[in-house]
């Protein structure tokens, strides 16, 4: 069945693979599914290059296991070490015998492996899937930067309010609690209700959950 997904904007698909004929390979078949791709025949050349990477646009990476200096699994070492593969989901590129490696890498963070010779409505398959994932990371990011953002604008009489709301305390026992007025505390509630955009107590917890999550 024609997988009829439309491609996210801005995705990329990177290649790394030592062997000139499966980087033009894989690129052909990205082309042709309408996915923008950058190829690379080393570690090291996309560890050069990883800087003109824009971390708020999808992307996933297409690994070969094996490769001359530094190994695949090298560098996914690095990118965990990063904490990029969360943001950019790493899809193996395996022979036979190296099957066993592939799977200890999924169990350390990779998204999954393919082995070579790969049918490639699966292999597309998985990289829109890794896609997919890559968007929801970001977006989860983008929103937990905002809120972050956003928590910093309290003052800290507004963030000690807040968490005693989130505590469940009336406002009577918060202004015990901080030997201020009541009035005082619906003051500050009400800042910061506005400043976190929310409307209660309920949905102020719900944003700080998505913060910790």
């Amino acid at each position: 069945m024609t997988n009829l997904t439309q491609p996210l904007l801005n995705a990329t698909v990177y290649i790394v693979d030592d062997d000139a004929s499966v980087r033009e390979a894989l690129a052909w078949m990205l082309r042709t599914r309408r996915l923008a791709n950058e190829s690379f025949h080393s570690a090291e050349s996309f560890l050069a290059a990883l800087p003109r990477h824009n971390e708020r646009d999808p992307s996933c990476l297409l690994l070969d296991v094996r490769m001359p200096q530094m190994s695949g699994l090298e560098l996914f070492s690095e990118l965990l070490a990063r904490g990029l593969p969360q943001t950019m989901p790493v899809i193996f590129l395996t022979g036979h015998a190296d099957v066993p490696t592939a799977v200890d890498a999924v169990k350390r963070g990779a998204f999954d492996f393919c082995e070579k010779p790969f049918s490639n409505n699966l292999l597309v398959d998985r990289i829109e899937a890794a896609l997919q994932q890559s968007d929801q990371a970001i977006k989860r990011t983008q929103e937990q930067m905002g809120i972050d953002k956003k928590l910093a604008e309290l003052t800290e009489r507004e963030q000690s309010v807040m968490r005693l709301v989130m505590d469940g305390l009336p406002n009577k026992l918060i202004a015990d609690e901080l030997s201020i007025s009541v009035r005082t505390v619906e003051v500050h509630r009400a800042r910061v209700f506005e400043k976190l955009g929310v409307k209660s107590a309920v949905e102020l917890a719900n944003l700080i959950r998505v913060k910790s999550s």
